[in-house]
């Protein structure tokens, strides 16, 4: 395995707090499964936050942030069996990794964490 990325972001959580009231912002960032499983979340800006500061360490990983075509909600953030974060993503950054790595296997790896007033992500992405 060779990392061929690494990426990390932090926002301030009040900073998502206001944004996530409106509905038009919810669906350009997250996708359905990300709004979906909000609904079983009680403090919604932690969860929203970190998924945000997750995309955007994704796209730092990677080399070029959100160019090529690549928006938010073509990036989403859902947790395995044992409540691990994972980062899931469409095709199409699929055929950019393909082409910016040279390489059709890759591991992603994120680690989230947040608090009071702030939400941190951290993404790994490692060629097979």
């Amino acid at each position: 395995m060779e990392i061929v990325g690494n990426g990390v972001d932090i926002i301030k959580n009040s900073r998502i707090k206001n944004l996530i009231k409106n509905p038009k912002f919810l669906s350009r960032i997250f996708s359905v499964n990300e709004i979906k499983d909000s609904k079983k979340i009680k403090n919604k800006t932690n969860f929203f936050a970190k998924r945000f500061a997750a995309k955007e360490a994704f796209v730092k990983s990677i080399g070029i942030g959100f160019r090529k075509g690549i928006n938010f909600n073509d990036i989403s953030v859902k947790k395995n069996k044992l409540g691990k974060p994972i980062i899931t993503y469409n095709n199409k950054v699929k055929k950019i990794l393909n082409k910016k790595f040279k390489s059709k296997k890759f591991n992603v790896y994120v680690s989230l964490s947040d608090e009071k007033y702030y939400s941190i992500a951290y993404v790994i992405v490692n060629k097979l």
